[in-house]
């Protein structure tokens, strides 16, 4: 056997790639903004996770700008040795006050989060209980950690006290999504901190979908549901050698930092931006359920559209770009087989025109294809014609 022997094994998409349905690794030349250009030509995005419209917005490059002209490009080194800067303290004192807690540590990026606070807290011996719908992040840092790993069905808080039951006297560690990347679901944290807490579990929750997105002022799915009291924070993180994505990588450079630190300030001043996220959130929901689509439930700015086949899900993806939209496509293994997504993201940016032409660009191109009713289903050999990509 030779280890390049697994390299023929090509995902079945690539075919469909190969035929000029090429969703993968487009090209931007512009800033992450509502509207973008992608390989030349203008969309809207619905593809990012810039839910409140901060990441191209003058205040946050301005900090970012200054940010360079003090500290430089790079810091040159790890936080445990010489890549602390007095920026990096203080962008974790005004997260720990926002979110209530009395520390917080910022790492490089939110994969090394998840890789350093589960290998950090769980070790060989423990028990590591995932949703089966966890991030790929979560899933690394659980084998990263040596723990035995378990997993429950999504968001099945019975099915986690199962689990729990099973695991004797083991110390045991729960991680799951505040919100979940590919559907927009919200973990039942009320039911799932119930069960923690009858079997002695500690429990993670990784917010990066629910951040300045979810709760009354913006601290996310535990605020959302009034539980932050009830998620495990540890200072042992900071000091322990089992951290390893916290030790051992270069710490964020200044731009980087001072950008989060004023997107913070404006998320907590400007209310206003969570509003017009979720007046735009709403809307979208209640057109796309009128008009029949499958959104699979979603309670949050990320929105599905269950499509099914592979085939007809890529036809639809490069009907919107034709269209001047950008979507995002959401193949096996990130859902399961023939539910493939059409996944979207809407943000405090996008105007109520941007809103306007989506809805009605969505609600054509389905009735089209037969995604929703109104018309018969493309028959296969309509939905893959081996043409160029426009």
């Amino acid at each position: 056997m030779d280890v390049f022997d697994k390299c023929s094994q090509v995902h079945p998409a690539k075919a469909l790639v190969d035929a000029g349905f090429d969703a993968f690794y487009r090209v931007m030349q512009s800033a992450p903004d509502a509207e973008v250009m992608a390989e030349g030509r203008r969309l809207v995005m619905l593809g990012s996770n810039n839910y409140l419209g901060l990441a191209s917005d003058p205040r946050v490059k301005q900090a970012a700008l200054a940010a360079v002209h003090a500290y430089g490009t790079g810091t040159t080194g790890s936080r445990l040795l010489n890549g602390t800067l007095e920026l990096h303290r203080d962008v974790e004192r005004r997260l720990a006050r926002f979110l209530r807690k009395d520390d917080a540590i910022f790492y490089t990026s939110g994969y090394l989060a998840n890789c350093g606070v589960i290998a950090g807290l769980a070790h060989r011996g423990d028990v590591v209980i995932l949703d089966r719908h966890a991030h790929a992040s979560i899933v690394d840092g659980a084998r990263l950690s040596y723990a035995d790993v378990k997993r429950f069905r999504h968001n099945d808080a019975r099915d986690l006290d199962r689990v729990l039951a099973s695991c004797g006297d083991a110390a045991k560690l729960v991680v799951v999504d505040g919100v979940y990347s590919m559907e927009g679901d919200l973990a039942p944290l009320p039911r799932i901190v119930e069960a923690c807490r009858r079997h002695g579990a500690r429990l993670v929750v990784d917010d990066a979908h629910g951040l300045g997105v979810l709760g009354r002022e913006g601290r996310g799915t535990a605020e959302h549901f009034g539980l932050e009291d009830e998620v495990d924070v540890i200072e042992y993180l900071r000091c322990t050698h089992t951290n390893r994505a916290f030790h051992f990588a270069a710490s964020p450079p200044a731009a980087a930092v001072a950008a989060v630190r004023e997107a913070l300030a404006i998320l907590q001043e400007q209310p206003a931006l969570r509003t017009r996220l979720w007046s735009v959130t709403r809307r979208v929901h209640r057109e796309l359920g009128r008009m029949g689509f499958d959104t699979l439930g979603t309670q949050t700015p990320i929105v599905p559209i269950r499509v099914g086949s592979m085939e007809l899900t890529f036809e639809f993806w490069r009907s919107l770009s034709e269209d001047g939209i950008f979507v995002n496509v959401a193949l096996p293994p990130a859902v399961q087989v023939g539910g493939c997504l059409i996944r979207m993201t809407f943000t405090a940016a996008h105007t109520d025109a941007h809103v306007e032409h989506v809805l009605a660009s969505l609600e054509r191109i389905g009735r089209r294809l037969g995604v929703i009713p109104g018309a018969p289903p493309m028959a296969r050999e309509q939905v893959v014609p081996l043409r160029a990509s426009a």
